[in-house]
């Protein structure tokens, strides 16, 4: 018996490659979604470079300054300082908080599901029951009640994104880990004498990372939303770092008078989390073998 592919493994091929762009391309709301969020990340990351003002600097004779007082485009907070190069600087924390922790709970979600999923055993019970735990409670409480219990700040905001999403990754990997293993080229492959990790690196992990990328970077949208409300509640980022949730926390003081300093952030935060659901959509749609139209 000859040994058999995948046959959702993608071939290697360049005309693949442009098949796959034109698909993407016709999915309009993915294709701006993708633009608009590639020129926020160019944005935060050229900030020293474009931001028009020091985001720290105060002119106290500014503070609340409505749009186009003066040099502030956007206008000021109530400490005097400019919205808009705090927005900027603040798109390179709120990113890396929306970014990273799916990421790193992407590839131990990896670890955990693939392992569980294909060997099953005690291993797979014990590692479900704790993260069933974790399951149990809502997903924003349990950020709050991680990052409440340990000292406010960036890593803890991380952490605690990186820990709430676990169970839900780590469910969707080791759900899809089954499902090819009962697949009959995994049986083929085992006929012509592959050894267990062999079959786990070669055919299972790369049939299953298709829908786990995608279902990723649809998080990434929600955790921006996350990391925001653990800044707004004073959780995550401390001022004065240029954060987006750190900015609708200090703009609550004089909404009434200023609304302008939390709505412009408010908007960022809208957007790039729509962006990054759209494009999460978008990859779902083409990643997956069975959508795709090539």
């Amino acid at each position: 018996m000859t040994e058999q592919l995948p046959i959702s493994e993608p071939p290697q091929t360049a005309g693949t490659a442009f098949r796959l762009w034109d698909s993407f391309r016709a999915d309009r709301a993915a294709l701006v979604s993708l633009i608009f969020i590639a020129l926020v990340i160019v944005l935060a990351v050229a900030a020293p470079l474009i931001s028009p003002h020091d985001p720290y600097a105060a002119i106290n004779t500014l503070r609340n300054a409505p749009p186009g007082t003066g040099p502030y485009i956007l206008g000021a907070d109530s400490e005097g300082r400019d919205v808009l190069a705090r927005l900027i600087w603040g798109g390179r924390i709120s990113l890396l908080v929306g970014i990273l922790p799916p990421l790193i709970a992407m590839l131990v979600s990896l670890a955990l599901g693939t392992v569980t999923g294909f060997f099953g055993g005690w291993v797979d019970h014990i590692v479900m029951r704790v993260l069933d735990v974790l399951f149990a409670f809502p997903l924003v409480l349990l950020a709050i009640a991680i990052a409440g219990s340990l000292q406010p700040g960036l890593l803890t905001e991380i952490l605690a994104i990186m820990i709430v999403l676990l169970p839900y990754i780590s469910r969707l990997v080791r759900t899809a880990t089954i499902t090819v293993k009962e697949q009959p080229f995994i049986e083929a492959a085992r006929a012509c004498g592959a050894t267990e990790a062999g079959i786990l690196l070669r055919y299972v992990l790369p049939n299953i990372l298709s829908p786990v990328i995608a279902y990723t970077t649809t998080l990434i949208g929600l955790m921006i939303v996350v990391g925001s409300g653990l800044s707004f509640l004073g959780l995550g980022v401390q001022p004065p770092a240029a954060d987006w949730g750190t900015m609708v926390s200090d703009g609550r003081v004089a909404l009434s008078t200023a609304p302008h300093i939390t709505i412009f952030p408010g908007i960022a935060i809208a957007l790039v989390s729509l962006a990054f659901n759209f494009l999460g959509d978008g990859l779902t749609a083409l990643l997956d073998p069975r959508l795709r139209r090539l």
